[in-house]
């Protein structure tokens, strides 16, 4: 299981924010209370934060999913939604942050130092917020917006300064814990050490801290061995030891030769230029194969080793190199070799100490005629389809409640108040053309480029937009043809009722009796007030059976109402 872990990919995601509430004050005798709907929270952020008493990735390795708490909802009576609270991921002095393409986001040195890395989402407004003197109780609010979500590389470059290179076994680490009070692993094998050392030397006044990096092989600047993650702890540093191994059993190699290797591997090593904390591209870093440079030849308390030491010392010294014969077993020449690390250092260190010249302040005021939207015309099955893309119009799909009707019309009113739909004519868009805000997963619109603004000019009822109602006017040849179906229809009824009446008539005429069954009496001598006595007869009888149901059924409806 590994202890020691310089560099994970990161997945870290910003809060939610709180959506805004929709709420009308409701007190006695307060009949127009107006809206008190409260703003949601917005969403926590996710910080990286240099801590001193964090020395490595491992956590990042283990738990690389890292979410910041949402924001609250708004409620009723202005009570606000509570902002999330911001994550601070501790990360060791160092730590650099790169996006996955590899460009650097932020180099973090210093205690304290701090980067955002994921945003928190923004809280969505009330309708307490959203009144205004025409739209005086709104009857929708604005969601809150997802947070920002993205994966970042760490990577972990060791804060030295002098860092001590050589191939494996050349004695970097006995030499670190001669010269100061670290105490890394030593062993008679290769790549004994797997992670970097730092020890802190003193000398005479100056302080400063050296590194031990692992050994390096031919080949480790294009990845071979374990390649860039050695390299990679090397670029901070402000000079270079070579400790050359002058005793060395391998009959290929010798001082020299590892030289050379060693500064072809650092010549074709390319460096991360420096990034500040915000993000702003700083100074480019000097390549390490330009950096000051000393020699440490170990090993010279064995015979072999002093022999090398003497037969090479020359050729490196005409080579404009600082040359140092050492022993981390009998610690000699170790004090001069200190020194000479503190004089490079503090020859760094005036040279960060120095001012930089004042760089002018330029005001570059924001452009007003800039639009902050852009429109392309695609085509998809055959159809056209406009796509709009800007931070301004993704982030209102993001808060309208398109469930609403009123917020839809609010949404309608802000697209074209930053001239969206002027832009669409311009660009040849036809109503019922797609329209999409947004990427793949926008939103899509039919077009219809009907609808005026001013909705809170239209009374209605609270959450609706009248003007997602059809009202429009028909025209005179449709009230024309209305009017003429209606009189067809009209006629047709009546002719179907003039059937109807007519076949009553005949079948009455059919069931008329005779003229010869029915009796003529004569009253007062006036033939038209003829009466036919017999048909009279005849329905009175008819007339009294029917009343004597009626009584009968009355009586039995008696009897079941008494039991």
């Amino acid at each position: 299981m590994a202890h020691f872990v310089d560099r994970v990919v990161l997945h870290a995601f910003g809060g939610d924010g709180g959506h805004g509430c929709v709420s009308v004050h409701r007190e006695k005798f307060k009949p127009l209370g107006g809206p008190d709907g409260a703003d949601g929270g917005d969403g926590g952020d996710v910080v990286l934060v240099v801590d001193p008493q964090t020395t490595t990735l491992l956590d990042y390795h283990h738990r690389p999913h890292r979410r910041a708490e949402n924001g609250g909802v708004g409620q009723g009576g202005l009570r606000h939604g509570r902002r999330g609270p911001i994550l601070e991921l501790p990360v060791p002095d160092g730590t650099v942050v790169k996006d996955q393409d590899g460009a650097v986001l932020a180099d973090l040195i210093g205690q304290g130092a701090r980067y955002t890395i994921a945003q928190g989402g923004q809280g969505g407004l009330g309708n307490a917020a959203l009144a205004s003197k025409r739209r005086k109780a709104p009857g929708f609010a604005l969601l809150g917006t997802p947070g920002e979500a993205r994966e970042v590389v760490l990577e972990l470059k060791t804060v030295a300064d002098i860092a001590l290179v050589g191939f494996p076994s050349a004695g970097k680490s006995s030499l670190i814990a001669a010269m100061s009070a670290a105490r890394p692993k030593i062993a008679d094998y290769p790549f004994t050490t797997l992670v970097p050392n730092l020890g802190v030397v003193q000398a005479g006044e100056t302080r400063f801290t050296v590194a031990d990096v692992p050994g390096l092989i031919p080949g480790a600047a294009e990845g071979r061995g374990l390649g860039h993650e050695f390299l990679r702890h090397v670029e901070r540093c402000a000079a270079l030891v070579h400790v050359l191994d002058c005793a060395s059993l391998e009959t290929e190699r010798d001082p020299l030769s590892d030289f050379e290797a060693i500064e072809t591997e650092l010549a074709a090593y390319s460096p991360d230029a420096v990034v500040d904390v915000a993000g702003n591209a700083g100074e480019v870093a000097v390549p390490l194969n330009e950096r000051p440079r000393l020699v440490a030849l170990n090993k010279t308390d064995l015979p072999d080793g002093a022999a090398m030491a003497d037969m090479v010392r020359e050729e490196l010294e005409s080579r404009g190199l600082r040359v140092f014969d050492v022993s981390a077993l009998d610690r000699s020449g170790l004090r001069a070799l200190g020194f000479a690390m503190a004089e490079i250092v503090e020859n760094a260190r005036r040279q960060r100490e120095v001012e930089p010249a004042p760089v002018p302040v330029t005001v570059r005021p924001k452009a007003v005629n800039t639009k902050p939207f852009t429109i392309t015309r695609e085509e998809k099955g055959g159809e056209p389809l406009f796509r709009v893309h800007g931070a301004k119009p993704e982030r209102w799909i993001l808060q309208t409640d398109f469930n609403n009707d009123e917020a839809v019309g609010y949404l309608a009113d802000r697209l074209a108040k930053i001239g969206i739909e002027d832009d669409l004519f311009r660009k040849g868009a036809t109503p019922g053309d797609a329209v999409v805000i947004g990427g793949e997963d926008g939103v899509v619109f039919d077009w219809e480029p009907t609808m005026v603004g001013g909705a809170e000019h239209l009374a209605g009822p609270r959450g609706s937009d009248l003007r997602f109602d059809d009202t429009s006017r028909p025209t005179r040849e449709q009230k024309r043809a209305e009017q003429q179906a209606r009189r067809d229809a009209k006629a047709s009824v009546r002719a179907e009722m003039d059937a109807q009446y007519a076949h009553w008539d005949s079948e009455a005429a059919d069931d008329a009796p005779d003229e010869e069954d029915v009796e003529i009496v004569y009253t007062h001598g006036d033939p038209e007030e003829d009466l036919r006595v017999e048909d009279r007869r005849t329905w009175r009888e008819v007339d009294e059976h029917e009343a004597s149901d009626e009584s009968l059924d009355a009586s039995e409806g008696a009897g079941e109402d008494s039991r």
